[in-house]
């Protein structure tokens, strides 16, 4: 018998594998069945080598529990150990500088096993006891027993066991129990282990006999030893990559939209199946849905600096020998085979999505609402992905059709143009909210396209950026007459008494609604169109739209929504307002406009008497009289206002007006709409 102290340079080896991999601590069983695995594959290849003559025979790895034990032991069929490998392998640790090693890996589990070499002794952070009983392949090869308490004395001992391999056997300690019951140990199988290369048995198959599920004698194999990934594409029919997809995402009801197989070996071995999954709208509940293997042993869901952002959003399998296991995101930042994977994997969905468009447009376009997502991601995340995807990037018109870029150019360029030489995309978000506006431009024979996806506004602004003399404005940003300027606009006939009083009249009796204010202006539309129509600044919705997406941005979510109601001088029911208003007020209004005439002229003089004054040279007495008469002109104002008001008040046609623009806009709601169609019936 051998006794002796495992090779390391400090007698705090296990409380530090304990305390500093706790946090991960269930990937000790990765880490055991993995090396049953290589074992395994290492025996395969000395047979094929013809390093072993004898018979392979049954290689499956296999997980046992016995609670009342409480041992875990995973045993294989593979090369085993001498004696002095165990010396060689398992006591002597490459260990040194335990305080550089905290400072450098206490946060990252999988950094320090896969740094140091440490997967067997992961095991004791989960123990408080581990036996090996292993047996070389070697010819005269003698078994030995290995038992380590968790500190860093050792036995080894002989033992007996009658086949080459090594059953690893884990005394699962008092606060780790969770890892002696059946249903955990499956499910960290299934998330680890499912498709290693090695058959791997965890207990028997079950059926259902006399009113209770009972063991078969059929092992229970928990993997797929070939995945898809690892077959040659061309042997693959559509409904493999279906049923693999199902078998990957069983909770995820939707077909795949279509698949990207990648299998590179040079500058870097990569295989993997990448699925566009159908994406409407939450972008983040996506994530996470990419699986990282190391030769189809599961790393790690968190992508990030493997995958482009953009494409954290597909579902799938990346397999790479290149990213070893200790993967973190500081060395996956760092790591010029993995930015060199990044830049491949972006360039192969710019290709994937190049071709179908290429070759079968008319289901692309079916999917391209689907797509549209990803694609706007990418464009907006990644400059060199944009330059890729322009080509295949559709724009789609409220009738449903599609457009390249270059196409939609040609199709608008002669008829939204404006004065200055912009093109302007014109853009509804919403079909049924924004139908008038839609019809009004259609009958100027404008194109509107239909931008209602969830990246579409951050799109709108890079767009602008990206084509020459281009600018997108909405349906509903502007009466349809200055959606696009080709010549100066009509002047208004009304006087600046006029326009003001009309205004006013409208303005008074605007509805209190919350978060919005409203400015009237008084323009000359033609007789043929609305009365009254309400747009939106086209800068201040989008500002407002992109502080959802954007950090920083959180001033323009707070501030109101700023609209215009435009009042049309033309159209005979606002002159009919004007007419009526002008014979209801007019005589109250002129001593109060002679009165609003004389205190504006005073001010204007005080006002430049005062601007050719330093503020220091400027008398109490002149600010004081300044102030008097603003106070003076203001009062009147509010006089004047009151007056119309009152008349505005009761007229039942500036209501009317009033409420059909809100209407229209999907703004007229509780009190107001019922009065609204209460007053539509007497009016009737």
């Amino acid at each position: 018998m051998q006794k002796g102290n495992i090779g390391v340079t400090t007698e705090n080896i296990f409380p530090v594998i304990k305390k500093f991999l706790y946090s991960d601590h269930e990937i000790f069983l990765r880490e055991m069945v993995s090396n049953a695995v290589d074992a395994t594959q290492k025996m395969k290849t000395l047979a094929d080598r013809g390093d072993f003559k004898g018979e392979l025979g049954d290689l499956t790895v296999r997980i046992a529990l016995d609670e009342k034990k409480g041992t875990l032991t995973i045993s294989d069929r593979g090369i085993g150990m001498t004696e002095e490998e165990i010396d060689k392998y398992i006591n002597q640790i490459a260990f040194s500088g335990v305080t550089d090693f905290l400072d450098k890996y206490k946060d990252n589990a999988n950094q320090i096993i896969g740094h140091f070499g440490l997967g067997f002794y992961s095991s004791f952070m989960v123990s408080k006891k581990v036996e090996i009983v292993t047996r070389s392949y070697k010819e005269d090869a003698k078994a030995v027993k290995w038992s380590c308490d968790g500190s860093p004395e050792f036995t080894i001992e002989d033992a007996e066991r009658e086949d080459r391999g090594s059953d690893i056997i884990l005394y699962i300690d008092d606060d780790c129990k969770e890892y002696l019951e059946k249903a955990q140990i499956e499910q960290l199988l299934q998330k680890y282990c499912k498709f290693l290369p090695v058959p791997i048995a965890f207990g028997k198959k079950t059926e259902w006999k006399d009113g209770k599920q009972v063991d078969t004698d059929e092992d229970n194999i928990i993997n797929n030893v070939e995945p898809l990934w690892t077959k040659t594409p061309s042997t693959l029919k559509d409904e493999d990559y279906k049923n693999f997809y199902r078998a990957l995402y069983p909770m995820q009801f939707d077909e795949p939209l279509f698949w990207i197989h990648l299998n590179v070996d040079y500058p870097f071995n990569l295989t993997g199946i990448l699925y566009f999954p159908r994406i409407k709208s939450n972008l983040d509940i996506q994530r996470n849905k990419i699986q990282l293997y190391c030769n189809q042993v599961f790393v790690t869901d968190q992508v990030e600096g493997i995958v482009p952002e953009f494409l954290t959003l597909l579902h799938g399998v990346i397999d790479s020998p290149d990213i070893p296991l200790n993967v973190s995101r500081s060395y996956l930042q760092s790591d010029r085979d993995v930015k060199k994977i990044s830049t491949y994997i972006t360039k192969k969905v710019a290709d994937r999505l190049n071709s179908i468009f290429k070759e079968d447009r008319k289901q692309y376009e079916e999917k391209w609402d689907d797509l549209k997502i990803f694609i706007n991601y990418g464009m907006l995340s990644q400059e060199d992905f944009y330059d890729r995807a322009k080509d295949f990037y559709l724009m789609k018109d409220v009738d449903g059709k599609y457009f390249t870029l270059d196409e939609y150019k040609t199709l608008i360029k002669d008829d939204q143009t404006d004065k200055d030489g912009n093109l302007i995309y014109l853009y509804a978000t919403d079909k049924e909210e924004q139908y008038s506006y839609i019809e009004a431009a259609r009958q100027k024979g404008y194109s509107i396209l239909l931008m209602d996806g969830q990246l579409d506004t951050p799109s709108v602004s890079m767009f602008e950026q990206k084509l020459e003399k281009s600018r997108f404005t909405r349906v509903d940003a502007d009466i349809v007459e200055r959606l696009i300027v080709k010549e100066d606009a009509p002047k208004n006939e009304l006087d600046a008494t006029q326009s003001d009083n009309l205004s006013e009249a409208f303005r008074s009796q605007i509805p209190k609604l919350e978060k919005a204010e409203f400015i009237v202006e008084v323009q000359s539309l033609g007789e043929q169109n609305q009365p009254v129509v309400i747009t939106q600044s086209e800068y201040m919705r989008r500002m407002k739209d992109m502080s959802r997406y954007q950090q920083g941005m959180s001033f323009y979510a707070s501030m109101p929504d700023s609209y215009n109601l435009i009042l049309n001088a033309d159209h005979p029911l606002v002159k009919r307002v004007l007419d009526d208003e002008t014979k209801a007020v007019s005589e109250a209004l002129k001593p109060i406009e002679s009165e609003i005439r004389g205190q504006q002229a005073r001010v204007e003089v005080l006002r430049q008497e005062q601007n050719k004054k330093k503020y220091d040279e400027i008398t109490q007495e002149e600010k004081d009289e300044l102030a008097a008469s603003e106070k003076a002109l203001n009062e009147q104002k509010e006089k004047k206002n009151t007056i119309i008001a009152d008349y505005a008040k009761g007229n039942k046609v500036v209501h009317q007006l009033i409420d059909l623009a809100l209407l229209q806009n999907g703004m007229l709601k509780g009190a107001a709409l019922d009065a609204f169609l209460k007053r539509s019936v007497e009016l009737i």
